[in-house]
């Protein structure tokens, strides 16, 4: 029988304090997927704490059609959650596992290969060792007999969606027992913000694609009428549930805002700060219309000088405004989201335009 400690770099140094009370100890480094929901396990029958039971669904706004991409936090203290406590097993799943598989891990950072090591603990009530590797000592988890079959709940393990961050060790406990409609006393238990900040993470978004008149290639001195198409940018919303716990989320991310960076010092945008803001149809800036080429756009680029040999790099971002709801009427905000793409703008010296 082996038991595995799946340790970053990290934190080596740290591990080699811990005593191994098992007849096999290895350090490795971690890794995993995301938004699995086969139960507990990574979908190859194997128990993975890199794999999640939350659920995902798109409601409203998931892009078809266009390309998209995920958002990145304006708030560069903002992280989403590292780790997290969620039901695993039932009792009677719990038995089938061990019988018919008994490897996998226990913790986040600690695996059980090996059928004595789960028996031991989950079905014969000796105690074993958390992994709490940030503590001076790690802490002790009771036993249990046959499984807890004549109860009825779940038995919860740590998950988190990167091994490899340190603060996934501050969810060290090994699968735990949790009778059924409660979720654990714990810091790290399940909450609807939590599952919107991992909401947060699913967002896709279209891709900045703005309208450009003139399209790709400017003048000097005439304006760059800049806008977006009201249909293209529309709320998007993600929901996340986690079986067995009644603990839901939808995290909607609204387009507020297009930031406009002309990719020159030599250019004014409009307005002065580069923020074009969204109106109430959806849409951004005005459609440039035929005799408006020397009026002053809302929302655009105005190019001093020529780019000679290399074309400017235009940055077009929009701002996503992040709010959500879940179990109980829980509401609140995340930070403000943004996603930007860039094309080349050759901006000519000609004084004059057909018009």
């Amino acid at each position: 029988m082996t038991r595995t400690l799946r340790l970053s770099s990290a934190v080596v140094v740290s591990a080699l304090t811990v005593v191994l009370s098992a007849s096999h100890a290895q350090a490795f480094g971690g890794g995993g997927t995301k938004n699995d929901s086969k139960g507990g396990t990574d979908g190859k029958g194997t128990l993975s704490a890199a794999a999640s039971s939350i659920r995902l669904s798109y409601p409203s706004g998931k892009p078809a059609g266009h390309k998209a991409g995920s958002l990145s936090a304006i708030d560069p203290d903002w992280e989403p959650p590292a780790c997290w406590y969620e039901p695993a097993f039932t009792p009677q799943q719990l038995k089938h596992f061990v019988d018919t598989d008994g490897g996998g891990d226990v913790g986040i950072h600690e695996s059980w290969f090996g059928k004595d090591l789960w028996t031991d603990h989950y079905r014969d009530g000796k105690p074993a060792e958390n992994f709490d590797l940030e503590s001076p000592t790690n802490s002790v988890a009771e036993g249990y007999k046959n499984y807890n079959l004549a109860k009825d709940g779940y038995f919860w393990r740590g998950v988190a969606p990167d091994p490899g961050d340190r603060d996934s060790w501050d969810c060290g406990r090994i699968m735990f027992w949790v009778d059924a409609g409660r979720v654990p006393n714990d810091p790290h238990a399940p909450t609807p913000k939590m599952l919107a900040e991992y909401a947060y993470q699913e967002v896709e978004v279209p891709e900045t694609e703005i309208e450009l008149k003139p399209a790709a290639r400017s003048t000097v001195n005439l304006p760059t009428w800049v806008w977006l198409d009201k249909a293209t940018f529309k709320d998007v919303t993600v929901r996340a549930e986690l079986p067995h716990t009644g603990l839901w989320a939808e995290t909607t991310a609204k387009p507020i805002a297009l930031h406009l960076d002309p990719g020159t010092k030599d250019a004014e945008t409009y307005p002065a700060s580069g923020d074009c803001e969204i109106s109430a149809d959806g849409s951004i800036g005005t459609p440039y219309t035929r005799g408006s080429a020397e009026k002053t756009p809302p929302c655009g680029i105005h190019y001093l000088r020529a780019s000679g040999g290399e074309p400017y790099r235009l940055t077009a971002s929009i701002t996503w405004e992040i709010s959500w709801e879940g179990t109980g009427g829980a509401r609140g905000d995340l930070p403000d989201g943004t996603f930007e793409t860039t094309q080349d703008m050759t901006v000519q010296e000609i004084q004059s335009i057909n018009r």
